[in-house]
């Protein structure tokens, strides 16, 4: 079963902000940490290579992205870990728990509100 934690792991943290860098340097707009899918355990030894999927938001969109991260403090190796294709016909949909967490849109709603009389959100099927 998939877990999904609001809360990035102290021994993760480092290569957690090594990921964030690193896709910001990439991207036009930036994106902060919002959660974390099945986070590593501990017990890894220090420098070994790291699968982290992270859920990332910026601006008006959230992301699910895998990366890989290996090294140390004074320097990172970060890539992006290509998630596979599905396979046509196959039933692939999001898992709803992937869902950003409720505090990554607060600051969108709040400037939202400001601009505008009302907002109207519409969900679909649990997903938005």
């Amino acid at each position: 079963m998939t877990t999904v934690s609001e809360t990035i792991p102290h021994h993760l943290a480092h290569q957690t902000q090594a990921a964030l860098a690193w896709w910001n340097a990439e991207q036009d707009v930036a994106f902060e940490v919002t959660g974390i899918i099945d986070p590593a355990p501990e017990t890894a030894p220090a420098g070994e290579s790291r699968e982290l999927r992270l859920v990332l938001c910026g601006g008006d969109r959230c992301e699910q992205r895998s990366f890989r991260v290996q090294g140390g403090p004074e320097e990172w190796s970060v890539s992006l870990v290509n998630d596979p294709a599905p396979v046509p016909g196959s039933e692939a949909k999001p898992i709803p728990e992937l869902d950003p967490p409720p505090g990554a849109r607060r600051g969108w709603l709040a400037r939202a509100l400001e601009e505008h009389a009302f907002v109207l959100l519409i969900f679909y099927r649990g997903f938005w």
